[in-house]
């Protein structure tokens, strides 16, 4: 534990008065701290993108990784923390559930990524500055509403762009096994009731003989 994780701890377990916690229950307090938090995450992800960058030239997939993993290590080495402790939960995972500060990393890490490799024409400082900007302003929009997931909507229209033939195929797919289903019972019950029409007339043809 570094030492301003020491002096962070101190300060709200042992203030007098709980004075510390008391003052962070206040709406502004919060605010600010969730901002102050989005500009560290900003620098963390620059840091490990520059940092990959620095080992692996144009090594895509390593910076991604790197910065994700500065931005957002402890969403996703909880996972495998659980895995080791022998209390892993699949239903729970970070790589099939993602939360909200492991979507916004990944997705900033791909920006400092295409920055970093000269694809994407604008300076790393103001790059910055604006992705620092969408952080602070989404969190503060998320606070103030008290929404999970801001970006839902758009996740959805995203996803019946890329998925959404996958969807239609398997409804199709569905239609014609209801109706070949359907198809087959009713040949089956159409047997059964010719052959009692025909039994019905030859019973009615004995009484007549």
């Amino acid at each position: 534990m570094h030492k301003g994780a020491q002096v962070k701890m101190y300060m709200i377990f042992f203030c007098p008065c709980d004075l510390v916690s008391q003052g962070y229950s206040f709406l502004p307090v919060q605010l600010l701290a969730a901002g102050m938090k989005e500009v560290t995450r900003t620098w963390k992800i620059v840091g490990g993108v520059t940092h990959a960058n620095s080992y692996y030239k144009n090594g895509w997939i390593v910076m991604i990784a790197i910065g994700w993993a500065r931005g957002a290590g402890g969403s996703i080495i909880t996972n495998f923390e659980q895995l080791v402790k022998g209390c892993w939960k699949p239903e729970a995972d970070e790589w099939l559930k993602m939360s909200y500060p492991a979507k916004v990393t990944l997705l900033g890490s791909v920006i400092f990524t295409f920055q970093q490799t000269k694809h994407l024409a604008i300076s790393r400082h103001n790059l910055m500055f604006l992705y620092t900007m969408f952080l602070v302003v989404t969190k503060i929009t998320m606070m103030i509403t008290e929404t999970v997931m801001p970006f839902a909507c758009f996740e959805d229209k995203l996803n019946q762009i890329l998925f959404g033939w996958q969807q239609q195929f398997s409804s199709c797919e569905k239609r014609s096994e209801t109706k070949s289903s359907l198809n087959g019972t009713g040949s089956s019950t159409s047997k059964p009731i010719a052959d009692a029409s025909d039994k019905v007339q030859k019973k009615h043809t004995k009484k007549t003989e």
